[in-house]
């Protein structure tokens, strides 16, 4: 893409890659005319900004700071705080677990920032495997059995383990980014990612308890490849920007070599003495004293590598020895980052990687499917039955679409038919098939599907329902399960019909009607009502929910 003029947004832009990405930013011929740096905390991030206060030249750079994973309203709390307010969790769980509004959006810091600046490149990296594996889930559901063993749960210890549960905030995060870059008009996104492991293997001897691994490291890494699917789904997902995940397999290192105090989570850690031997018995009981804080803290010779804290010599020397994590510098990944901005693929790419390796439709299956509709049609009228839908795929939206279209299919002879119709005369129609006949109306009730009447006061249900009314209003569950044939609702077959003629006259109209760019899943004004080929006209046209990689 081209930079000049546009705004590039740097999430982690504060970070060892993060900065690297800004600096060759800042030196692109031409430059963006903004760059935004986002980070978690304010100071962190306008000492980045200042840093590149020499390489700026005449590009603006605005700051940003918070948990861009939270809603707004808490995303520059101390995590401890928002989990210690009953109110700051509702929030949070309202948000994570509830539907995608337009509220949640609205509320995100993510969505508002890319609002705000609409950026047309967004260089992600922030370690997002991390910020959610590392909350410790396992931890977490130790404490919560113990309580359950002692009878001591209450609601804030159910809560305060919900939003420690990584999957529901990577799937909500990964939403709000897709809705987010479609609406601000981004053009790429590029993920910085993780293996997890600095490139190794289960063998990896670096852990977090015990277990080699331990199993807040693999959480990490099933994270990080949850995470790297998700981006090889917003790559199949039209309007979306152009996805890229450049997945560095070593350690990144580095940013300073210094001397002075050494800091642990931006704290310095405290010189501490112990001059008098404690006896074991008491070394380790609560209360437990003998040693003395000196003062200071504890100063060194570091290395500072970023996420991974500051390492000493010999820290350093072990992890990125031949055999072994290795490492890779900020600048050469900010490098692959440039030329994937630019247009120059790396062969880095997990996205594209993902994609040139998995196995689509393939043609012997194409022409094997025609085969295998044929043998179907040939048993339903071997067997007078037709079943049109049983459920098992889902969403039970797709069975409602096909049972309705088949009701179309049955009281009107072809699609033009079905737009010239009146839809109160359509809706009366179909409640007059069903009270006729039965086999019919028990397909659709015994596979789950309540048939809404046209009066909207009365149902047709089984035993079984897949969508469940609402409370205080049943029929806000119809669009979403129910074969609703209230005029106003089942209306909609009408003027999705008449589009259909629409499109089909438009393309007889044409010299072109006939050529290889014709839709030719097109549906024909003048032909029968499928309810296969209406449903997918629904997902393709109204859903916009076709595929575009094949």
């Amino acid at each position: 893409m081209e930079l000049a003029d546009q705004t590039v947004m740097l999430l982690g832009g504060s970070g060892l890659v993060g900065h690297a990405m800004a600096r060759r930013l800042l030196a692109a011929a031409p430059p963006p005319s903004r760059l935004v740096l986002v980070a978690l905390f304010e100071e962190e991030v306008r000492a980045a900004a200042r840093a590149l206060e020499p390489y700026r030249g005449g590009v603006t750079i605005d700051v940003e700071w918070g948990n861009i994973f939270a809603p707004a309203p808490v995303a520059r709390l101390d995590l401890a705080l928002v989990l210690g307010s009953a109110e700051h969790r509702a929030l949070v769980l309202g948000d994570l677990f509830g539907d995608l509004t337009e509220a949640v959006l609205e509320r995100s810091l993510l969505f508002q920032l890319l609002m705000k600046y609409k950026p047309a490149a967004v260089v992600d990296s922030i370690n997002t495997a991390t910020a959610f594996a590392y909350q410790d889930i396992f931890q977490s559901s130790r404490a919560l059995l113990e309580r359950a063993q002692d009878g001591g749960i209450d609601r804030a210890t159910i809560e305060q383990h919900l939003l420690r549960l990584p999957m529901p905030q990577l799937v909500r995060h990964a939403q709000i980014i897709t809705e987010g870059l479609k609406r601000a008009g981004a053009q790429t996104y590029i993920k910085i990612g993780t293996s997890g492991t600095g490139g190794m293997g289960f063998n990896i001897p670096y852990t977090h308890s015990e277990e080699r691994p331990s199993a807040t490291l693999l959480a990490k890494s099933a994270i990080a490849g949850a995470h790297s699917i998700l981006l090889f789904l917003l790559g199949r997902t039209p309007e979306a920007p152009i996805t890229v995940e450049i997945k560095p397999t070593a350690s990144i290192a580095w940013r300073e070599v210094a001397h002075g105090p050494v800091r642990k989570k931006g704290k310095f850690i405290a010189l501490v003495d112990c001059e008098t031997p404690i006896p074991l018995a008491n070394a380790f009981t609560r209360g437990a004293t003998g040693w003395r804080d000196l003062g200071k803290p504890l100063t060194g010779v570091y290395i500072d590598v970023g996420e991974n804290g500051l390492f000493a010599r010999d820290e350093f020397e072990t992890v990125t020895a031949l055999g072994q994590m290795e490492f890779i510098t900020p600048e050469e990944v900010a490098d692959y980052v440039m030329m994937e901005l630019q247009g120059r693929p790396t062969g880095k790419d997990i996205v594209a990687a993902l994609d040139a390796s998995t196995a689509g439709p393939t043609y012997r299956a194409g022409l094997l499917r025609r085969n295998a509709v044929g043998r179907l049609r040939g048993l339903e009228a071997k067997h007078g039955t037709r079943g049109v839908a049983y459920e098992m795929l889902g969403p039970p939206r797709l069975t409602k679409l096909l049972y309705e279209a088949y009701l179309c299919g049955r009281v009107r002879s072809s699609v033009r038919a079905l737009a010239d119709s009146r839809p109160a005369e359509l809706a009366m129609s179909a409640q007059r098939l069903l009270q006729d006949d039965a086999p019919l109306r028990q397909h659709i009730i015994s596979v789950g599907l309540p048939i809404v009447l046209p009066d909207g006061k009365s149902v047709y249900r089984g035993s079984v329902v897949v969508v469940p009314p609402v409370d205080g209003d049943p029929l806000q569950a119809a669009p979403r399960g129910w074969v609703d044939l209230r005029p106003e609702q089942f209306g909609s077959w009408v003027r999705r019909a008449a589009e259909m003629v629409r499109q089909g006259d438009a393309r007889t109209a044409g010299p072109q009607g006939s050529g290889s760019d014709v839709d030719w899943n097109a549906i024909d004004p003048d032909e029968p009502i499928e309810p296969s080929r209406f449903a997918t006209w629904v997902f393709t046209v109204e859903d916009k929910g076709t595929r575009i990689k094949r």
